[in-house]
């Protein structure tokens, strides 16, 4: 089964939020209505500006909680190789 590791935020240079998820559409649409009392509906963190895919969702943990170790510096690095001008790549998923 496939899994996502993703990072959403509230804008460019923004509050960063690492998760995981095997339905990465559907997780990202419930970051972007705020259906669940969260971190990311605190900060308003609704907009998807990194994600990865994995092959089974022990890998994809694994590299969360990689990611989620790594200075920000290093975070936000890993956006901008992808995605420079921090666009939302929700509509992406579609």
């Amino acid at each position: 089964m496939a899994a996502w590791v993703y990072i959403v935020t509230n804008k460019r240079d923004g509050t960063l939020y690492i998760g995981v998820t095997s339905d990465l559409p559907r997780r990202v649409w419930e970051h972007r209505e705020g259906v669940v009392d969260s971190f990311t509906k605190r900060y308003r963190l609704k907009q998807l500006v990194w994600f990865e895919t994995h092959d089974e969702i022990t890998q994809a943990i694994r590299r969360e909680k990689t990611l989620k170790e790594w200075p920000r510096a290093w975070k936000v690095d890993l956006i901008e190789k992808t995605n420079p001008e921090w666009a939302d790549l929700y509509e992406q998923l579609a």
